[in-house]
């Protein structure tokens, strides 16, 4: 008889065992900080991460990179402000709400770093670009270098030096080829570099200074007449990347920081005309 009570009792106890397995299992997964699919992921929803970028970053970014990350990390919203480094440096110390900043210079990174918007232990010197000389893809003027452009008549864009790098790097090759008092006449000054890259395009200037990239972006509409001699670019043309010290999703803003220095999002950049620094 006591055999048999023995005996229930076990049957009972195994009975409430598999019924409960699964849920006692997954709970207790969870609180022991498993990862039962993709636990990381799911820690991140409602997130958002605000990147503020150089307008020369645009397209990687909207065309490729955004679309990957948000594959990985679904729950995670990025929102992408775009504008010249000068302009969105300006923003940030105004109180834009930005997690992420990417410019095309050191100098604007630089100066917010001074100013303690910049988390320091992110800031990494990222990509490099080139600057080049384009004319619109149907000209015919003779122009082969940037010495001729001291003989041409009509526009030449570049970025505005007071806040767009593309435009301080058009100014400081044209001040080391000795050209600039030559040319500064004919200077037709654009908000960020994709305004100057759209000036040549559609013809509104005979030519402009740009970065590679944005040249490689538009090769049905604008052509590359040279690169900008060695000895006449000073400073390097690099991008540095870093996460902000205003930022309100520590964990979506780290995901994003080790997104971007994945194999696979490098190898988008260099898609799209950047160096990956070494």
């Amino acid at each position: 008889m006591r055999s048999m009570k023995k005996l229930m009792l076990i049957a009972i106890l195994a009975a409430i065992v598999i019924v409960s397995a699964g849920t006692v299992s997954a709970g207790w997964f969870d609180f022991l900080g498993g990862d039962s699919g993709n636990n990381t992921n799911a820690n991140l929803t409602g997130q958002e991460v605000n990147l503020a970028a150089a307008a020369s970053l645009k397209n990687a970014f909207d065309e490729k990179l955004i679309p990957m990350f948000q594959e990985k990390y679904p729950g995670v919203k990025v929102t992408p402000t775009y504008a010249s480094s000068g302009d969105l440096q300006t923003q940030i110390e105004n109180g834009l709400e930005a997690d992420v900043f990417m410019s095309a210079a050191n100098k604007q990174m630089n100066k917010l770093a001074e100013e303690g918007l910049v988390d320091n232990s992110t800031n990494l010197q990222f990509l490099e670009n080139k600057v080049v000389l384009i004319v619109p893809a149907d000209s015919n003027a003779n122009i082969s270098s940037f010495d001729d452009l001291k003989n041409i008549s009509g526009n030449i864009a570049i970025g505005d030096p007071e806040s767009v790098p593309a435009g301080q790097y058009a100014q400081e090759v044209l001040n080391n080829t000795g050209i600039w008092n030559d040319v500064e006449s004919k200077l037709s000054l654009g908000t960020d570099v994709t305004a100057v890259l759209n000036q040549v395009a559609q013809g509104s200037a005979e030519c402009g200074i740009v970065y590679a990239t944005d040249a490689k972006s538009m090769p049905d509409d604008v052509k590359v007449i040279c690169e900008a001699p060695d000895d006449a670019l000073k400073t390097p043309v690099i991008y540095p990347v870093a996460a902000l010290k205003n930022s309100t999703d520590d964990n979506a803003t780290k995901a994003f920081m080790d997104f971007l220095q994945t194999k696979e999002a490098k190898d988008v950049f260099v898609e799209y005309g950047f160096t990956i620094h070494e």
